[in-house]
């Protein structure tokens, strides 16, 4: 089962074909490690290959420029069955998805650790888009011409037109035949950072978390967020929630972390706008096909919820012929930042035991 995100922000119409054609894609390249016999960890970096080096989405390739015209990315990804876990921060012109689980590196020695190990390099001309480029050069006349206070010219930038290129941080959760789960998230970051700046895509427990059962009482989960990276590393969104996913009821487990948690957090109590989504997975054995000696099936939970405009998630089993893909809004008269939209669904995988 592969569940992907493009992005919490703000979809507009006009892309929403496009949105949902990189998640497909995503979905489908991780299907086919999957069918292949390829495990969670492997599958999960396919789908999040694919979703960088698309230009509709704010990671690799297309990724917002930072005030000096840069790109850097971050990115993480966590192991449920080893727990292990790797990320890079304010990287340029490599491939975030080969990580290798060497905790967190930044920067050049990212860049060098890189090449070492026969990763290619990527120049980041090749990564920067007209779209990327266009917006860095609209957000450095407004700079230029503003003179107003570092948090006003922020809000300004990251306002309705410019949303979805400040918050579209993608990211993927996986669980695999055997019942591993994997998760992984990359960024550009915001738009018009200051260089050096590592949001919360780099961060252990923030940008993404992937945990197997360790007990046949508890749950698998994978988590992945998005959004602004400032609110989703003070609250550490995504161990919140997957801490929250062993309760009985998801639904309401999710809903009730993301409003305590995120929106109402004691450590976001100065915020007013509270920006962030979160892709949720969890999975189980079963009970009546524990009796089966050579055939078991888990049972899977999958959602999603956001406070900002928008979220387009896709998702999709070994067994699906395509993946399904879906543009989540807000409810009419919510407030983005202080509202939230959640929703998911079941699904049940047959799985063969050793």
């Amino acid at each position: 089962m592969i569940f992907t995100s493009s992005g919490a922000g703000y979809h507009s119409e006009s892309k929403a074909k496009e949105y949902k054609h990189v998640c497909k894609r995503a979905c489908q390249r991780a299907v086919d490690r999957l069918r292949a016999g390829g495990l969670a960890l492997e599958a999960v970096t396919a789908a999040l290959m694919e979703l960088e080096d698309s230009p509709f989405t704010n990671a690799g390739t297309g990724s917002n420029l930072n005030l000096s015209g840069e790109i850097e990315c971050d990115a993480s990804i966590m192991d449920g069955k080893s727990l292990n876990y790797g990320a890079v921060g304010a990287l340029s012109g490599e491939n975030k998805s080969h990580l290798y689980f060497v905790s967190f590196l930044v920067g050049k020695g990212a860049e060098q650790w890189a090449i070492s190990h026969g990763i290619p390099a990527c120049p980041t001309e090749k990564m920067t888009t007209k779209f990327s480029l266009s917006g860095y050069k609209r957000n450095k006349r407004k700079m230029e011409l503003a003179e107003q206070v570092e948090t006003k010219r922020k809000r300004q930038l990251c306002g309705h037109e410019n949303n979805s290129a400040c918050l579209d941080t993608v990211g993927v959760v996986v669980v695999d035949r055997e019942g591993n789960v994997a998760a992984a998230v990359s960024s550009g970051g915001l738009a018009m950072k200051h260089p050096g700046r590592v949001g919360q895509a780099a961060h252990y427990g923030c940008g993404c978390w992937a945990e197997n059962a360790r007990d046949v009482s508890l749950y698998s989960t994978a988590v992945s967020t998005s959004g602004s990276g400032e609110h989703l590393i003070r609250t550490m969104l995504a161990r919140e929630c997957s801490t929250a996913m062993q309760a009985e009821n998801t639904h309401q487990a999710l809903l009730e972390a993301m409003q305590n948690k995120f929106i109402s957090s004691p450590f976001l109590a100065g915020e007013d706008c509270v920006l962030g989504g979160v892709i949720v997975l969890r999975c189980c054995t079963c009970g009546e096909a524990q009796r089966s000696e050579d055939i078991q099936a888990l049972l899977v939970e999958f959602l999603w919820s956001h406070t900002t405009e928008s979220m387009c998630v896709g998702y999709m089993s070994a067994q699906d012929s395509k993946a399904r893909t879906h543009i989540s809004r807000l409810p009419p008269g919510a407030v983005a930042g202080q509202s939230l939209a959640i929703e998911g669904g079941v699904c049940r995988l047959g799985t063969v035991s050793d």
